[in-house]
């Protein structure tokens, strides 16, 4: 499949809507209009986790959604590996389907009001930019002349703070890249509260651009 929730290529490839991060959208309405296509079924396969959601990381409970041919042959692979997740992941996901619709509302909500004081901390640094962000991580392009390898365990020496290099993400220039993967970061900022994340812009600002 080429790529998650892309627009419908053609009859020979598949769409993959990999949505384990669904229920954090920064925007009102569906995140995209692929099940208004009426021959959907043709060429996508829906995929979610329960793990960010209902906090069940490691229970591997989810949902998919796909023609019942499809389906059918999906069943003989399960059938071959894992026949099922342990009962207890099963009834978690099962009790917040039926009960927590609001406290979903309201993590969403904290979730996205850490997502703008994220946005708010890069805005305010000289020489940082903030590439994309989404509900738990921030990607972000630094002014210091180190790679993005060597940079990460600078920034755990100097200021505590742990990150990951834009090489565990993308190809470096040796392997055909852009250089973009030795110049960013992915920064987790999900159980950061927004006093953590002002604190962020405070060890960043301390740093410099040396």
């Amino acid at each position: 499949c080429p790529g998650k929730a892309e627009a419908r290529p053609s009859a020979d490839l598949c769409n993959r809507a990999d949505e384990t991060y669904h229920d954090f959208h920064s925007q009102s309405g569906p995140p995209h209009g692929l099940f208004t296509d009426p021959d959907w079924h043709d060429t996508l396969i829906h995929l979610y986790s329960f793990s960010k959601v209902f906090r069940l990381t490691g229970h591997r409970v989810g949902a998919l959604i796909a023609t019942p041919e499809r389906l059918a042959q999906i069943e003989k692979l399960l059938d071959s590996t894992t026949i099922c997740p342990s009962q207890i992941g099963q009834r978690a996901a099962l009790f917040g389907l039926r009960h927590m619709a609001d406290w979903v509302v309201e993590e969403r909500q904290e979730i996205l009001r850490r997502r703008t004081a994220i946005e708010a901390v890069f805005e305010s640094l000289a020489g940082w930019d903030i590439l994309s962000t989404g509900a738990y991580f921030a990607y972000v392009r630094y002014p210091f002349e180190a790679v993005s390898s060597a940079l990460v365990p600078r920034l755990l020496a100097q200021a505590s703070l742990l990150t990951l290099p834009g090489t565990m993400f993308a190809p470096t220039r040796a392997e055909g890249g852009d250089g973009l993967a030795e110049t960013t970061l992915r920064i987790a900022f999900a159980n950061a509260d927004e006093k953590g994340i002002a604190d962020l812009a405070d060890r960043l600002q301390r740093l410099g651009t040396a």
